[in-house]
């Protein structure tokens, strides 16, 4: 999940990919999709660093929904990448985690 600036459209969407599929040519190019997703309450927390480590974080914002009386609601999450592991460091990767609790 990569989240976009809110200037991004459907229809600027639809256009830049209609012309990386002109450019460079992937069957992966038509799993992709563009949509709002609202999650209603949950936790999320900055990550920085390898994402092995990524339970390290996940058991901070555990105790933090506990200390507010929240509950996670399954082990199902969202990242959100801020970085390109291709070209970033690990130890500065930045990746967004999110949990759903009631």
């Amino acid at each position: 999940m990569l989240r976009q600036p809110n200037f991004i459209s459907d229809d600027f969407y639809n256009e830049m990919l209609d012309i990386v599929k002109n450019k460079k040519p992937s069957p992966m190019l038509d799993q992709l999709k563009f949509e709002t997703i609202n999650e209603g309450k949950c936790i999320q927390m900055l990550h920085v660093g390898k994402f092995e480590n990524e339970v390290n974080t996940f058991n901070i914002m555990q105790e933090f929904a506990k200390e507010q009386g929240l509950t996670r609601l399954s082990k199902n999450h969202r990242e959100i990448y801020l970085s390109d592991f291709r070209k970033v460091e690990e130890e500065k990767l930045k990746t967004v985690l999110r949990f759903k609790c009631k």
